[in-house]
């Protein structure tokens, strides 16, 4: 029977609700996040064509407009268009939070790699450093290296990441000790293979499934430590688009009743964490094996 894109589309639709069947709510949780992730991404790699204006033109309209017309989500005291500064600004935080996200988990996972892996006094050093690092805040930590490091993509890149690598060092480390005590290891070991190949081939692939989930719910809390480092001032420069930026700008605006700055940057921030977080926490509940059984 020869293929045609209604067979194609009638067999993705029927795989689509079998996965449903399936997992149950839990796909559904998972298509619901990735379907808000993936429009605000969309908007971030095509915003100068959905953009109808520059987010810097101070031209753009009037001063304080509410929303409508021209406008949809109104314009700030510089009289520049909210839509389009949401637009860019989706752009800011998605390259921060997945930047930061990439760099702790590559640090992490190396380090839990090879601390559990090797054990003795280098695990016990690292494992006192990882813990003192994790019983603070996250919130406050990344205040402290906002505040040593200053203002900037790279520096706020890196003030977040920081956060996140103790996560990452005990999930992998602890699977690390228990991985390393299986038989294909210790037949590994016996024919002679290196310290790297083990690592590489035999525990590393063990391991990367479960920091899947937690890197999607990094992304999400780095969303909201980046716009409250900026919204604090201690994030990114003015000239650059974000919504924490305007969060902060507009807040001295709401009592004279100039809701829109706030809120639709605020609106922003929330679906796009919620996106990650549901994104996440669908992978994990399908991921489970414990869930198959049912």
């Amino acid at each position: 029977m020869p293929f045609s894109p209604a067979t194609g589309l009638a067999q993705l639709i029927s795989r689509f609700t079998g996965m449903g069947k399936k997992y149950g709510v839990e796909w559904w949780i998972l298509v619901a996040g990735a379907l808000i992730v993936l429009a605000i991404v969309l908007m971030a790699m095509f915003s100068g064509a959905i953009a109808p204006f520059n987010p810097h033109d101070q031209n753009a309209g009037p001063q304080l407009a509410p929303p409508g017309g021209q406008h949809i989500m109104g314009t700030d005291n510089l009289q520049r268009d909210v839509w389009s500064r949401i637009i860019f600004g989706s752009q800011t935080i998605l390259r921060i939070a997945v930047l930061a996200a990439i760099f702790s988990s590559i640090i992490g996972i190396s380090l839990g790699l090879v601390s559990g892996f090797s054990g003795g006094f280098f695990d016990r050093v690292l494992s006192l450093v990882m813990d003192s690092l994790y019983s603070f805040p996250g919130l406050i930590l990344a205040i402290a290296f906002a505040t040593m490091l200053g203002p900037g993509v790279i520096n706020i890149t890196l003030a977040v990441s920081v956060i996140y690598i103790p996560t990452y060092f005990r999930l992998v480390r602890g699977q690390t000790l228990s991985i390393k005590e299986e038989l294909y290891v210790e037949a590994a070991k016996a024919i002679g293979a290196s310290r790297f190949t083990i690592l590489w081939k035999y525990i590393f692939p063990n391991v990367i499934a479960t920091t899947v989930v937690v890197f999607s719910l990094n992304i999400a809390d780095a969303i909201m430590i980046e716009a409250a480092l900026t919204y604090l001032g201690l994030g990114l420069p003015p000239s650059i688009v974000d919504w924490g930026m305007d969060l902060a700008m507009g807040k001295k605006f709401l009592p004279s009743g100039q809701w829109w700055l706030i809120t639709f940057p605020g609106a922003m921030i929330s679906m796009l964490a919620i996106g990650f977080t549901m994104l996440g926490e669908g992978l994990s509940e399908i991921l489970n094996p414990r869930l198959l059984e049912r």
